[in-house]
Parts: structure tokens; sequence; C-alpha cells
């Protein structure tokens, strides 16, 4: 849904970043490596101790790098493969380092065992649901839908979890994990069955083997 917003933070928002950097020589690469390292930082670093709303904040400074890394490839001229593959591994990372964070703040702080959990699970089904659709590409076949996209679910916790914490009503947070619960359990079972009718129409239009 948010990817539709994607064009107008690259040309307008990000773009005086976008060249700032690349008049300095910075690479896309570097920009998606700090990134990551800066999502990391801030939720494995503040999240822990408590401290949600200071992690929401260095966590959104820092994930913006995830456009402008793509903005500074199409300007310089340099996408590639490799980049590609760099972007989507490191997202994965990052990803998981802001639902970690989640897991250690609700086994210190956050004292609850049922939204530890819920954290760890919501890790580890968006981790699925990338992979679902990476894995059916590399087949041929087609896995993307469902209900939130990777923009989406980290816009959903980081708002909820920042806006909980500014008004001291946590519940925010709570139904942000509940929702992203559903919503990642629902799209990995969609793109599960979407990629096995393909698989069945595939395997039916092959000839039988001698």
């Amino acid at each position: 849904m948010l990817d539709r917003f994607k064009g107008f933070w690259q040309g307008v928002v990000l773009m005086p970043f976008v060249r700032l950097f690349i008049r300095l020589g910075v690479s896309p690469d570097a920009v998606t490596l700090v990134g990551t390292l800066g999502v990391a930082a801030g939720a494995l670093v503040f999240f822990p101790q408590g401290m949600l709303l200071t992690g929401v904040l260095v966590i959104t400074a820092f994930v913006f790098s995830d456009l402008v890394d793509g903005a500074m490839a199409r300007q310089l001229g340099r996408s590639s493969k490799f980049g590609a593959f760099w972007d989507s591994t490191l997202d994965r990372i990052g990803d998981g380092a802001v639902f970690g964070g989640l897991v250690l703040y609700f086994a210190a702080d956050g004292d609850s065992q049922l939204y530890l959990s819920l954290s760890l699970y919501c890790l580890v089904m968006g981790s699925v649901t990338s992979y679902a659709r990476a894995r059916a590409e590399s087949l041929g076949m087609d896995a993307k839908g469902g209900l939130a996209e990777r923009a989406d679910r980290l816009v959903l916790i980081l708002v909820a979890t920042g806006l909980g914490a500014i008004f001291d009503v946590p519940v925010l947070m709570y139904a942000a994990l509940w929702i992203l619960a559903f919503a990642n359990t629902y799209t990995v079972v969609f793109r599960i069955l979407k990629v096995r009718r393909q698989a069945l129409a595939l395997d039916a239009s092959e000839p039988p083997s001698t």
C-alpha cells in the first residue's frame, strides 16, 4: 500500500540527500549498510532499555536509507543484481532487529511473556513472508500479494510504538502486534496457496516423464 508513495519521497523529500551523497562519492551499497546498522542500533540498544520513543526516532531516521540508496543507484545508473541482493538481505536484518528489540523489551521492562511471544512470532512470520515471495520468484512463479508489505509492517509498528510511548498508551503497540500477527499469517497462507495453484498448473502442463 505504501509503495505508491515512494515516488514522492524519493523525488521530492529525499532528493537533496541523494544529490549530496553522490557529490561526496558515497556508494548506494554503503548507504544501505549504514542505514541497516542505524536501524539495528536504534532497536537493539534503546528498546531493551525501555526507551521506546528514542528507539523509534533513531530507527525512523535511518529507515529512509532504503529509499535513498535506490534513488542513488538510479541516478548513477548502477542498478545491479548484487545491489538488489544486498538491499533485500539487509532489509531482513533490519526487520529482525526491530522485532528482536521488542522481544528484548518485553523480556525486561515490558515484562510480558504474551507480547514477547507475539513479537517473536511477528519476527519469524515477517521473514517467512519475504522468503515465500523470493523463493517463488526463483522458481519462476509469482507470490506477490497479501495484507501488508514490508513498508506497511514497519510503519504500523513504529507509529504505534512511538505514539504509545508519547501518550503512555501501550495498548497501541499491543494492538499493532496483534494486527501484524494476523496480517503476516494471512499473507503467508495467501502466498502459499497462490504458488500452489501455479505449481499445479505448471505440473499439469508438463508432459509425463518416460
